[in-house]
């Protein structure tokens, strides 16, 4: 697999994005897309060209994360005074509201990151004739008991998200009983670390020579994005999730 992360001028609230993707693809060779590639981009990017943008003076923190959230931690449960979420779907620090690389202000996630990862991927199959492509919007997180920061799929367009390998034999014949692999984690994983996280501005990721992906000639569908999503209680790390006292943020409607 080859990734490329494509510079571009600093983006501000207002500027168009599909403007910054032309942008970006006119520095490819031929000045376009190829088949069968996923472009990344970073929720940041798609959220301030959205004007998903709060003042910091506006709003106290803690409070719009409580705003933001489907479940949330008060910051008193944790050392460091941050507050652990639940944000469409995902397990996030502070609801992913972010304030590194945008002056004075919150940066919120996208209103609907599948809406918007599907928005892209309609722009690209147009924009470059494809018809085999896909998008993927990530963020960064980090995992229990490792210090340090990796990409992660917020949504995703155009392929099959998960490769499921249940049914299988493995090497000595045992049938897999759980396995599916995650194809949009893995190529945010990588795109992210081609990005950066600070002041790269390559906050785009053109992937390509893709293994073990499928295309899809479809927008993700309702029941796709579902079957991604794990209930607590059903979680292999149910134990730990479900013995916190999470409090119901202003967003619980859409929680797992």
């Amino acid at each position: 697999m080859q990734t490329s992360a494509r510079k571009t001028p600093t983006i501000l609230p207002g500027t168009d994005l599909f403007e910054i993707i032309r942008m970006a693809v006119a520095q490819l060779p031929d000045a376009t897309l190829p088949e069968k590639s996923v472009l990344a981009i970073t929720s940041k990017v798609v959220s301030i060209c959205e004007g998903r943008l709060v003042p910091l003076t506006a709003v106290d923190k803690h409070e719009l994360v409580r705003q933001e959230s489907e479940l949330y931690l008060e910051p008193h449960s944790s050392k460091y005074g941050v507050m652990l979420t639940i944000k469409d779907g995902v397990l996030a620090v502070t609801a992913g509201i972010d304030e590194s690389n945008v002056q004075d202000a919150y940066v919120l996630y996208p209103e609907n990151s599948w809406e918007s990862a599907r928005k892209i991927w309609e722009f690209l199959r147009s924009e470059y004739g494809l018809k085999e492509v896909g998008v993927i919007i990530t963020d960064s997180t980090s995992f229990p008991l490792r210090w340090g920061v990796v990409g992660r799929s917020l949504a995703f367009c155009g392929f099959q998200g998960l490769n499921n390998r249940i049914g299988e034999l493995d090497l000595f014949g045992r049938e897999i009983k759980m396995t599916q692999v995650n194809v949009a984690e893995g190529l945010a994983g990588a795109a992210v670390f081609e990005m950066g996280e600070v002041a790269e501005s390559t906050p785009l990721c053109l992937l390509t020579d893709i293994p073990h992906i499928v295309f899809n000639q479809a927008a993700t569908s309702a029941a796709e994005i579902a079957s991604l999503q794990i209930l607590l209680e059903d979680d292999v790390y149910a134990p730990l999730l479900t013995s916190v006292n999470w409090l119901p943020g202003s967003k619980q409607t859409g929680s797992k």
